[in-house]
């Protein structure tokens, strides 16, 4: 027997430094880390890869109502297991994942004998890791007061941020909602724009050793979503739980969940180069379905007039040009956004779903999520946060034949609003309704969670671009990150693929465009989300070169495998898709002068694929270039510009 445990202990990658001190490798032995009880006031851990340090020793536990569980502590025994699975997801970036890894669970005790678990999985680039407790001392339930989690960085680290905002601020005192500015290659010692740390996910590039992305996943009712706290003494960044100014200072700070319980999985990717970082699985490789659906939900593209035409396209007639658009385009749907309760009504609605059926469209219809945490009117309003008018109007709406709704305007990231998530998306989907949420939280292992989930926004989106030209100045900054850091970890529903030039009704006025129309159809490919709401308008049909409209009525919103190819947050992208046998390659240039790579398209060897490109006057262009054998190929892409490549 004791043979058979250490040739196991061999075989997973896990070895015993001392008597409490246990190191755990992934499957290629590149990623190692490193737990340390033994000689330590408080239980911490270390990352490195390929030798190099990613985390230096950061600390690990939680203080709770029934125990403190955050020094000293003794490691009683571990135990180990292999992972290896495959899944299938429809709505992420890629479509069949096999997970591997290898399973360390850490017993520990504190000076009382409360018991407390630590649960790592280490695969070759990710490790994820949770706490769990067992039913203790008569005790079945447990608060966590605190906890000590944190993430400590070699000295040479800069960072790729996103700060967490005030409670309680902006339009109608609806933040917190993950939409403010990063900065890049910043240093660890600048200070969050408002002093509450930042949103996850958050990346960090450790000088010429590496990357790290920090974030977390599986958060539903039984937990709150959490952040990182602004950097402390020793280069650490600590889990911190919501503010208790969020939802107007109602719900609680500190989570709670039922005993035996286990908090969210805390995630860590790692390389020494971007490729894991971009094409990471982790936010689904740790979580399963909560429910199961009867439902074959459909996703697709759509048309949304409240972008450009904005409040005063929710009328009757309005809706009817921008369904006909969808049509035009082969869309599968429209969606309908705030105000259409009172400037079209619930019974015209009826009419408009059958007409937008008659076409080959569906709908999707906007919702405030309502109550007592902000000051919105936009309707409809208090039909989302009360789980019998909720219920009510989901089977209204399913009588009517919508197949979704994007739900609006929530309060911050306590447990409270975690429910609030979890109860919409359950009810939806009892009435066959799929769901998007706009100002609101970081999606958190959602896609594989819950089936009729279909994306959020949780980013600085495209209507900011309508608002202020400060946002179409930094549109290319910013899409150079959101692969990077956003939307790597979970579906983003940002509304672009803007073809006017002037941002508003008329293509006439408002906020000028300063990217190239190739660089917006790159979009389309580089942000992903199963269902996409495209910022067009009826006018590009006639107003848009024909290139660039039939591109976007080809264009899929589904991805059976992803590729990071080359790029550097904030400066430029290059990413490849596939669906089906069919590759989609796209770049842009965030630089101020035109960008020449060599890249290696393994994918187009020996082709010749369809090339958009931009011309000298920055005019869309479609030609074709013939890939040599060996993948290799010289492309230019212009500042503000981009490139697709189709085969």
């Amino acid at each position: 027997m004791k043979k058979l445990v250490s040739t196991l202990t061999a075989i997973l990658g896990i070895s015993t430094l001392a008597a409490q001190d246990v190191v755990v490798k992934g499957p290629d032995e590149k990623l190692q880390l490193a737990v340390f009880v033994q000689n330590e006031t408080k239980p911490c851990y270390s990352v490195s890869y390929n030798g190099k340090t990613m985390l230096e020793k950061s600390p690990l536990g939680m203080n709770t109502n029934i125990g403190d569980f955050t020094k000293n502590l003794k490691l009683t025994g571990h135990s180990v297991d292999k992972i290896d699975t495959v899944y299938q997801q429809t709505r992420i970036k890629v479509s069949n994942v096999h997970y591997r890894a290898n399973e360390l669970t850490c017993h520990l005790e504190n000076e009382q004998g409360q018991k407390l678990g630590v649960i790592f999985r280490v695969s070759d680039n990710d490790v994820a890791f949770r706490y769990t407790l067992p039913h203790q001392g008569g005790k079945a339930s447990v608060t966590v007061k605190e906890e000590q989690t944190g993430f400590r960085f070699p000295e040479q680290t800069t960072t790729f941020l996103c700060p967490q905002s005030d409670a309680m601020i902006g339009w109608k005192r609806t933040k917190p909602s993950y939409e403010e500015e990063y900065k890049a290659d910043a240093p660890m010692s600048d200070r969050s724009q408002y002093g509450h740390g930042y949103t996850f996910p958050c990346l960090f590039r450790i000088g010429n050793d590496g990357w790290v992305l920090v974030s977390e996943t599986g958060v539903d009712s039984r937990y709150c979503g959490s952040r990182l706290s602004d950097v402390s003494e020793g280069n650490l960044y600590t889990v911190a739980f919501p503010m208790a100014e969020e939802n107007n200072g109602n719900g609680t700070v500190a989570p709670a969940f039922a005993l035996p319980g286990a908090t969210p999985w805390r995630t860590i990717t790692v390389g020494d180069h971007l490729k894991p970082i971009v094409e990471t699985t982790i936010p689904w490789d740790v979580v399963s379905p909560l429910y199961e659906t009867k439902h074959d939900y459909r996703f697709g593209r759509g048309t949304w007039s409240w972008i450009l035409w904005q409040d005063g396209s929710i009328n009757y007639d309005d809706q009817v040009r921008y369904i006909d658009f969808a049509s035009a385009m082969g869309y599968e749907y429209a969606l309908i956004d705030n105000w259409w309760d009172t400037r079209i009504g619930h019974q015209r609605m009826k009419s408009l779903v059958e007409y937008a059926r008659d076409k080959g469209v569906e709908l999707f219809l906007w919702y405030s999520s309502s109550g007592y945490w902000n000051d919105i009117e936009q309707g409809p309003v208090n039909r989302m946060d009360n789980a019998i008018i909720r219920k009510r109007e989901m089977k209204w709406l399913q009588s009517l034949g919508v197949k979704g709704i994007k739900v609006d305007f929530f309060g911050g990231d306590k447990q409270e609003t975690m429910r609030l998530y979890e109860d919409i998306l359950s009810d939806a989907d009892d009435h066959g309704l799929m769901v998007i949420f706009h100002g609101c939280t970081l999606p958190r292992g959602w896609e594989r969670m819950y089936p009729n989930y279909v994306g959020s926004e949780a980013v600085l989106a495209s209507e900011n671009m309508v608002f202020n030209q400060h946002f179409c100045d930094e549109e290319a900054f910013n899409t150079c990150l959101h692969p990077f850091i956003r939307n790597t970890v979970g579906s983003m529903e940002f509304g672009g693929c803007f073809l006017n030039k002037r941002l508003n009704r008329n293509n006439d006025g408002g906020t000028t465009r300063r990217t190239t129309d190739v660089f917006q159809l790159a979009t389309t490919v580089l942000f992903q989300n199963p269902v996409q709401n495209f910022a067009l308008a009826p006018n590009n049909l006639k107003d848009v070169p024909a290139v660039c409209m039939d591109f976007m009525k080809r264009v899929p919103t589904t991805w059976d495998e992803t590729r990071f190819v080359d790029g550097y947050p904030g400066k430029y992208v290059v990413l490849a898709r596939r669906q089906g046998d069919t590759w989609y390659l796209a770049a842009v240039n965030a630089g101020k002068e035109p960008l020449k790579l060599k890249l290696d398209l393994e994918m187009f060897a020996g082709k010749t694929v369809a090339l958009y490109k931009d011309d000298k006057k920055g005019e869309p262009e479609l030609t074709s270039l013939k890939v040599k054998e060996n993948g290799k190929v010289q492309l230019e892409i212009r500042p503000q510009g981009g490139i697709l490549c189709i085969k």
